[in-house]
């Protein structure tokens, strides 16, 4: 699996960084670190007025913020690791 966390200017203001870290974490609790390739990607062109825009595979999830973050992580990262297991 592969997750992009947009990174440029819109995104950036709004804590990807944030969204990043979260990421390190919630993969490093989960023994899915080796499983899940963290990348940034530049302006993906679906900048929304809130939160950040990640990439799961060739799904693109606008307005991630660090209090939907474990949510969006559940349903779109865990659950995805869940079905192809």
């Amino acid at each position: 699996m592969i997750v992009q966390i947009c990174v440029g200017s819109s995104c950036h203001l709004k804590g990807s960084e944030q969204i990043v870290t979260l990421l390190q974490k919630a993969l490093e609790e989960n023994d899915l670190d080796n499983e899940v390739t963290l990348a940034g990607s530049f302006c993906s062109g679906k900048c929304n007025r809130i939160g950040v825009t990640v990439q799961v595979d060739d799904d693109v999830f606008t307005g991630v913020t660090p209090e939907t973050f474990r949510t969006f992580f559940e349903r779109n990262i865990l659950d995805r690791m869940k079905e192809e297991a």
